[in-house]
């Protein structure tokens, strides 16, 4: 070679352009590492707000197990299912209209209860029930005769009342109360409070 560069003995001239490749390998390492850095997060924040936090619902289940929800519209039941013949019903009318009352009873009663007292509701609830009804019964009623009334009465809301005593339950008729649920869909949610079908996923050890 002439000019600038000369070999002399068995020495060779260094060239820049391999420092050059060096720091274009570098940087390649470097930017797969950062997209892989992005790629992970991304999975991360995808797992989070599509199901991943399965671990934090189930441990928040755990928590809750002694709490009892008020009962929702749609009837359930953890204990032996009383038959209609042996719930003994009291009706009364919380509406101005008259009549409910002893229309209500009496088909109640062609559906096979027991009848009790029919009337007009106490001070207490009269003109104060603003959905189609309110079912109360003691304790003992709330996971047994409670959601079997429920089936007869369609978005109803039941509760347990802890000092009331005896096996009766009342049936309150409220504001937006236009009928029993008609039989054949009552006698469908009364087979299928009996033999409820088990959640999708549910864990099968109980509380």
């Amino acid at each position: 070679m002439g000019g600038q560069y000369r070999i002399k003995g068995d020495k060779y001239p260094r060239m820049r352009r391999r420092r050059r490749r060096g720091r274009l390998v570098a940087a390649a390492v470097a930017s797969v590492a950062v997209l892989g850095m992005i790629g992970w997060g991304t999975l991360q924040l995808i797992d989070l707000f599509t199901g991943g936090g399965g671990k934090a619902s189930a441990a928040g289940t755990k928590a809750g197990c002694g709490t009892r929800a008020t009962p929702s519209a749609t009837p359930t039941a953890t204990g032996p299912l009383p038959e209609p013949a042996k719930i003994t019903v009291n009706v009364f009318n919380a509406t101005t209209r008259s009549g409910l009352a002893k229309q209500t009873a009496d088909e109640l009663k062609k559906r096979g209860f027991k009848i009790g007292d029919v009337g007009n509701a106490t001070k207490q609830f009269d003109k104060k029930v603003k959905g189609t009804g309110l079912l109360l019964g003691p304790d003992s009623a709330l996971d047994t005769s409670l959601p079997v009334l429920a089936t007869q009465l369609g978005n109803a809301e039941y509760r347990a009342e802890a000092a009331r005593k005896g096996t009766a339950v009342d049936l309150i008729i409220g504001d937006k109360f236009k009928g029993l649920t008609k039989k054949a869909d009552a006698d469908k949610a009364l087979t299928a409070l009996a033999n409820p079908e088990p959640t999708p996923g549910a864990s099968k050890r109980g509380c």
